[in-house]
């Protein structure tokens, strides 16, 4: 009687799913300053990629608000360039404890200033692949720290000024605004943008990409109160 012949311990009856290549992970330092809390402010980001080198780096002046409202405009220019530049898995860095365990669901954003700026980022953040954040010492922060303060220098600490205020630099690849949004554009456009009114200042939902010294028209929609 023959023998049954025994298939090869290799074979498989079904293929097995080959495992997915894990994204590469990019780290972004964040940081947001405020003179005056709220006054003059601006925040600053840089971006390392996998192997460590910086590929990207910004400190922007964004006029008079808080310091918190600074440290979220850096987190979502970190997110937005991420978004720009097919970034699936980002780590964040910042020395803001409030906006870190925010972001963590650790702490509520009880803020109505915030709010709209936390959902932001967090719908960015959910957009990754992964995403995670965490609470570093300004020591370890010292570049965003040096491109934030050198944003507000460039204004002599104070709004209003014309003068550019704002630090790039770029380790490789073509410049990509954070923001996104094109600069230099020509004919007038129209955007529209929903803000808060804080103690006589308009404080805007999303950073706006807007050069300094820039004259810009509204009109205002004031909801009726129920």
């Amino acid at each position: 009687m023959p023998l049954k012949s025994q298939p090869p311990r290799s074979a498989k009856l079904f293929a097995e799913p080959e495992a997915a290549t894990p994204p590469a992970v990019y780290s972004a330092y964040i940081d947001g300053a405020s003179r005056g809390n709220p006054g003059p402010a601006s925040y600053a980001v840089v971006v390392h990629g996998p192997n460590g080198e910086t590929v990207y780096e910004i400190g922007k002046y964004i006029g008079r608000v808080t310091n918190n409202i600074a440290e979220y405009y850096g987190l979502i220019a970190a997110l937005d360039y991420a978004a720009t530049q097919g970034i699936h898995s980002l780590r964040v860095r910042s020395d803001s404890e409030l906006l870190v365990r925010q972001m963590q669901g650790r702490y509520k954003v009880k803020s109505p200033d915030l709010r709209p700026l936390h959902e932001r980022a967090s719908k960015l953040a959910r957009s990754l692949q992964t995403f995670r954040i965490e609470h570093v010492m300004r020591e370890q922060n010292r570049d965003a720290d040096r491109l934030a303060n050198a944003a507000l220098d460039a204004t002599g600490g104070r709004s209003g000024r014309s003068e550019a205020a704002e630090t790039t630099g770029h380790a490789a690849g073509p410049r990509v605004d954070p923001l996104g949004a094109q600069r230099h554009q020509a004919p007038a456009q129209t955007h529209r943008v929903r803000a808060h009114y804080v103690k006589g200042v308009l404080v805007p939902f999303e950073p706006l990409n807007l050069p300094e010294g820039a004259e810009v028209s509204f009109e205002l929609r004031i909801p009726e109160k129920i």
